[in-house]
């Protein structure tokens, strides 16, 4: 099989930038599984690393929120992840303190 090599244009700016503390020879076998995965894993990746987002951002959330309960605490994530606009079309919920 031919070695995949990652897309030159994100490879370059990672590197270029010095955003990546991977080295290049790990990051071709990274992107080598990454062409390697079908359809599926690749969908099932994307949601487990949402889910991961997610519930870091909820740390945040309780961290800088500490008296919000549960339900405050998702509408907070909708907002950031939506916009207090749309939240608020769709929930009618606005933050108090209008973050």
């Amino acid at each position: 099989m031919e070695s995949v090599r990652p897309p030159p244009h994100i490879w370059l700016v990672l590197r270029a930038n010095g955003l990546s503390d991977t080295a290049a020879d790990i990051e071709a076998v990274r992107f080598e599984r990454y062409a390697s995965m079908s359809a599926a894993e690749k969908a099932a990746r994307v949601v487990d690393l949402t889910r991961a987002a997610c519930m870091l951002t909820l740390a945040g959330l309780r961290t800088r929120h500490p008296g919000a309960g549960e339900s405050e605490l998702l509408l907070r994530l909708a907002v950031l992840r939506l916009g207090a606009d749309a939240v608020s079309r769709a929930y009618g919920w606005r933050a108090p303190d209008g973050a």
